[in-house]
């Protein structure tokens, strides 16, 4: 399975993410935010970073690159999109995904081991895991806290859209402690923490977050 990685100017977990998919057992197939030619891949990681220097607002620059016409459509399709930390952001500013993410509570940028139960596991990013497993990836981020009207928030809890949540203390103030949430039909995902920095234990502090990609893999093959 191929999966394509986007790099936007400004990127940095580019090639974390591409390691990721490798680990996993996919094809990772490189992206560039300039050419709208996804290459027939099977699915999107939009990775974190600091895409065109997180001018104007995380990710707003970002939703106009070509890339993104093409990825909003194959979305709309059913196509499987991963965002983390950056991507997340992007999600959301393409409207892929409701709400925002605002700065942290305090004001300050974090950079943490972060515990998250996993509440949603019939997307294609999450599958691979129990409902209600408790994992620890890193978290690093200055504007990471979702935010969104009291509608959209009792939608996303009734519909059972929260894919994760934090565990403890709120970390960056995000409503109801979303860390990760999925769209409508499932298949767009955004995660605030890193699960391609905790593929293996020798490099991170777990390999809890190798299930995200192993998790697209068992969806794609399944069908």
């Amino acid at each position: 399975m191929k999966v394509g990685v986007v790099t936007f100017p400004g990127s940095l977990d580019d090639h974390d993410a591409a390691r990721a998919i490798r680990k996993s057992g996919s094809e990772a197939v490189s992206l560039w935010h300039g050419e709208a030619d996804l290459h027939q891949v099977d699915a999107v990681i939009l990775p974190g970073g600091f895409s065109y220097g997180d001018y104007l607002r995380c990710g707003a620059i970002s939703r106009f690159a070509p890339v993104m016409t093409s990825i909003v459509q194959r979305a709309h399709e059913g196509m499987p999109v991963l965002g983390i930390c950056n991507g997340f952001q992007i999600l959301c500013e393409s409207h892929l995904l409701p709400g925002v993410l605002t700065r942290n509570q305090g004001l300050h940028f974090l950079c943490t081991d972060q515990r998250l139960t996993i509440e949603n596991t019939s997307t294609p990013w999450t599958n691979d895991f129990s409902a209600g497993q408790e994992i620890t990836i890193p978290l690093k981020n200055g504007e990471g806290s979702f935010q969104c009207d009291d509608a959209t928030l009792a939608q996303l809890e009734d519909e059972g859209r929260v894919v994760a949540r934090y565990v403890g203390e709120n970390p960056n103030g995000s409503r109801n402690k979303i860390a990760g949430i999925a769209n409508a039909r499932g298949n767009v995902v955004g995660l605030m923490p890193h699960p391609e920095h905790a593929i293996d234990p020798f490099t991170g502090p777990s390999a809890d977050g190798l299930a995200f990609f192993t998790s697209l893999l068992h969806s794609m093959v399944s069908k």
